[in-house]
């Protein structure tokens, strides 16, 4: 990796973190030159622009959640081992965010109502989770682990919105319980898969 690359992954590794905490739309060129002791010119340097950034900053999220949920999960067997283990992943990405909690649901309140290319990023990544969900559940099902019956847009649906619940519940009212009531919440949708 040369030296350039190496900024560049610096800069968009404190960006995702710096964006789950201030918005996409929060960050500036100036704020991450300070937090990173670089001048603004040598940063704007590798974006060109705010949109340019912040598309960027939405990959490098994409590039993290990957390596820390879907990879992991996709060594687990096929059908619930591997369900469990990418949703465990998924809580455990939600909850260890220490500003601002999960980039994707951040950016997408931020963003739901605006059009434009950043929004259109953020919703094709939403989108791809819930299909890949959708997918896990299709593929336990050949695999015979779920009921043929299942239908897996649905459950992913329902995963979502309880993980959409567990990060509100998390961040903004401070329940100690969320953690808790997730964990058993996904346990009774997986337990509904069985055949």
């Amino acid at each position: 990796m040369t030296k350039g690359e190496e900024t560049r992954r610096a800069i968009l590794d404190r960006a995702v973190s710096a964006a789950a905490a201030v918005g996409l739309d929060g960050l500036t060129v100036g704020q991450l030159a300070d937090e990173l002791d670089m001048s603004k010119s040598g940063l704007f340097a590798h974006f060109r622009s705010k949109e340019a950034l912040q598309l960027a900053v939405i990959e490098a999220a994409v590039g993290q959640f990957v390596d820390a949920v879907i990879r992991p999960g996709l060594s687990a067997p096929r059908g619930e081992k591997r369900l469990r283990a990418i949703l465990e992943g998924w809580l455990a990405w939600a909850l260890s965010r220490p500003r601002g909690g999960c980039f994707f649901i951040a950016s997408s309140v931020e963003f739901d109502d605006r059009p434009g290319v950043v929004r259109d990023r953020i919703a094709a990544t939403q989108r791809d989770w819930i299909d890949f969900l959708a997918t896990c559940i299709r593929t336990g099902q050949n695999a015979g682990a779920f009921r043929k019956d299942a239908d897996p847009m649905d459950f992913a649906w329902q995963v979502y919105g309880l993980m959409l619940a567990t990060h509100q519940a998390t961040r903004l009212l401070d329940d100690p319980t969320a953690e808790d009531r997730a964990r058993r919440g996904l346990d009774r949708l997986i337990e509904g898969l069985q055949p």
